[in-house]
């Protein structure tokens, strides 16, 4: 993420409000893209399609799309950040012949994967029209891909034509499903849908094999990172299972709504839940376009420095240029953040009233701002440990997240309506005191751990 990141960061310190605005844009497409298009896709196709569908086919629409979203997001997990670290390997080697082999491979393996979990779900589980089951079916495979996709866009520096990728595939959806949604009903809004998801996917694979012209080889060369890297795919499966299951403990809640089609969901809870998301994206573009790049150029000076046989004191001097740079970065984020997080929770009436969204919400919806801002303030410190290959402590902290959010949600579930949403807030602010204080201590021992303990010649 750092290569584009540099790029984007001459827009944004160019000496204007367009370059400042342009960068920003960009950056908040390339964090968050796939994501940011579901949302408005999903949020227009379902204004409109009340025009020429029922509401009861407009929300099994919206709970495929969510049930596709988390499962394809879980099930990834594991095989995307293993493939990340790969490529990202080659790329530091300057040997990336095998990236379109490996682009198919990763594609292939994560299909073939979750093939008999989707098969079992909709053909067995869920009671709906086969043309739905087969659109859904076929939705679940093209967001799985833009997951994997996107790994291999983020190391391209074309930031222009990613943007535009996924604003053109996101207008492509809305257009498609508001045709054939009006031909076709609910089918039509599927396949819409699905179109613009084809275009994002199949552009972005263009895109890669584009601008690495390569024969396909080397399909599965990365399976074995998973021996090697285990804990970054266990990292992968928990933090985005920590990601989706307060939602899904919170569809068994007496206030959870269990359709006859076999589909359970808790609506207030989703979309409070999705809404306080939204408020993290600016925090996302700051720390792509300044943060990680500032932290990035520090990063290779203090490893430069050791491969050029530096002194102690001037490994020290550097280890404190590392610190002092990630304090004062994360104490401006933390009150970015923190400034964005505040005005959603008291502006939330407003919002509400302005959006005409149901009070029945606002509750929850607050806990969730403040629940994704130390959300957020912990993936940054992940980040963070990743680049210092401090894979088993960032394990364990992922777990923490995990295993917080069960218990707390858990519990709060048990204490009634009033206590909703307080589970993933305290499992936030736990998951980021004890993250923050872990970090802080391994930095301070970051020569030992580089000479001694991350030592593979030692070991």
């Amino acid at each position: 993420m750092a290569g584009i990141g540099f790029v984007i960061r001459k827009l944004v310190r160019k000496d204007n409000l367009t370059g400042l605005f342009t960068g920003f844009l960009f950056s908040t497409i390339i964090t968050a893209g796939p994501w940011l298009f579901t949302i408005l896709a999903l949020g227009s196709i379902t204004l409109f399609g009340q025009n020429f569908s029922t509401l009861d086919e407009i929300n099994d629409f919206r709970l495929c799309i969510i049930y596709n979203f988390s499962g394809s997001l879980v099930f990834s997990g594991p095989l995307t950040i293993i493939v990340t670290r790969f490529i990202a390997d080659k790329i530091y080697m300057k040997d990336v012949h095998e990236v379109p082999g490996v682009l198919v491979g990763a594609l292939g393996l994560s299909f073939f994967l979750q093939l008999p979990l989707v098969v079992g779900f909709y053909f067995y589980y869920i009671d709906l029209p086969l043309e739905i089951k087969l659109a859904a079916f076929s939705n679940y495979f093209l967001i799985s891909g833009i997951w994997m996709a996107t790994v291999f866009i983020t190391a391209l520096k074309d930031y222009n034509s990613i943007s535009m990728t996924f604003g053109a595939g996101m207008m492509t959806g809305i257009v498609s499903a508001f045709f054939l949604g009006k031909a076709y009903s609910q089918v039509g809004l599927f396949w819409g849908f699905n179109i613009g998801l084809g275009a994002i996917l199949f552009s972005l694979i263009a895109r890669v094999l584009a601008e690495y012209p390569y024969h396909s080889k080397g399909h599965f060369g990365f399976m074995g990172y998973f021996k090697k890297y285990w804990e970054l795919a266990l990292c992968g499966l928990f933090y985005n299972l920590a990601i989706w299951v307060d939602k899904w403990i919170m569809w068994f809640s007496p206030y959870r709504q269990s359709l006859a089609n076999g589909f359970i969901s808790f609506p207030n809870y989703d979309s409070a839940m999705f809404l306080a998301y939204l408020t993290i994206i600016p925090s996302m573009a700051v720390f792509f376009v300044n943060i990680e790049t500032n932290f990035f150029e520090k990063y290779v000076h203090f490893y430069r420095e050791i491969k050029e046989h530096a002194t102690y004191e001037k490994i020290n001097e550097n280890l404190e240029g590392i610190i002092q740079n990630l304090f004062n970065s994360f104490r401006g984020l933390f009150l970015f953040q923190g400034v964005i997080s505040l005005a959603a929770v008291f502006l939330a009436p407003t919002v509400f009233v302005w959006l005409k969204i149901n009070f029945f919400m606002m509750g929850i919806f607050r806990l969730g701002v403040l629940g994704a801002f130390f959300h957020i303030m912990s993936m940054f410190i992940f980040i963070i440990l990743y680049y210092f290959d401090f894979r088993r402590v960032a394990m364990w902290l992922n777990f923490l997240l995990l295993a917080s959010n069960i218990i707390f949600t858990y519990a709060t579930l048990e204490m009634g309506f009033a206590f909703y949403g307080y589970g993933y807030f305290l499992s936030s602010i736990v998951t980021f005191a004890v993250s923050y204080g872990v970090t802080y201590y391994y930095l301070r021992t970051l020569p030992y751990r580089t000479f001694i303990s991350n030592n593979s010649s030692v070991s």
